[in-house]
């Protein structure tokens, strides 16, 4: 069991390795590594507060300024997790799964936040609902990408976009079309996306009939 752990660390830390880059300073790197551990760990929730008491800390102010002020770009940090999975994980036997998930909120100034169904409670509760894209291969399974929905009254609101940070020019879109962009992101990253064999339709991705993603 020992070994196992030990395999674990060091397997955490060379995947941290991928992304430490991203930080200039060398606190939010650090902060950065306890935050992923902190995700991993038994902690029962995982917001500011119960993991800077996780990590022994008296009050959560250097994870939010990790996660809310400090510079690093969440873009880049996506691709290179995905090149890490890709290494890891590939495997001809594979899928992406997309899924949505609703984050509740007690505020009205949280970006897309809304009135909305969120299946995290079964109900239309004041949530924030993002689109989350998985692979999946006879190897394991890793979260790849994300999409934060924005509602229609959010993107047609441009004083209220403005004061929540929203990038100018952001529009409307559905969780389907959340999904495409995520699946066709991960579609164009693979080693043979640019042979001749892979093309581009709009039937490329597709939705099970199923799926309960509405917009």
């Amino acid at each position: 069991m020992g070994k196992r752990v030990l395999g674990w660390k060091r397997e955490l830390l060379a995947a941290h390795d991928r992304i430490a880059g991203l930080f200039a300073r060398s606190e939010p790197r650090a902060r950065s590594l306890a935050y992923v551990q902190g995700l991993l760990s038994v902690c029962e929730r995982k917001n500011g507060w119960q993991l800077a008491e996780w990590m022994g800390e008296a009050a959560p102010h250097r994870m939010q300024h990790l996660l809310d002020r400090a510079r690093w770009d969440a873009d880049a940090a996506r691709d290179r997790v995905r090149d890490y999975v890709l290494d890891a994980l590939n495997s001809e036997e594979s899928v992406l799964i997309v899924d949505e998930t609703g984050f509740l909120k007690k505020g009205v100034h949280s970006v897309g936040v809304n009135r909305q169904y969120t299946g995290t409670a079964g109900r239309i509760e004041n949530s924030q609902v993002g689109v989350f894209l998985c692979y999946a291969s006879n190897q394991g399974a890793a979260l790849v990408d994300r999409e934060l929905y924005l509602p229609e009254e959010w993107a047609a609101d441009a004083e209220r976009c403005r004061s929540a940070a929203v990038p100018e020019g952001t529009e409307f879109a559905t969780k389907p079309e959340l999904a495409r962009r995520s699946s066709e992101r991960w579609i164009r990253a693979l080693p043979w996306a640019g042979s001749q064999e892979t093309k581009f339709t709009e039937t490329t991705v597709g939705f099970d009939s199923g799926w309960n993603i509405g917009n």
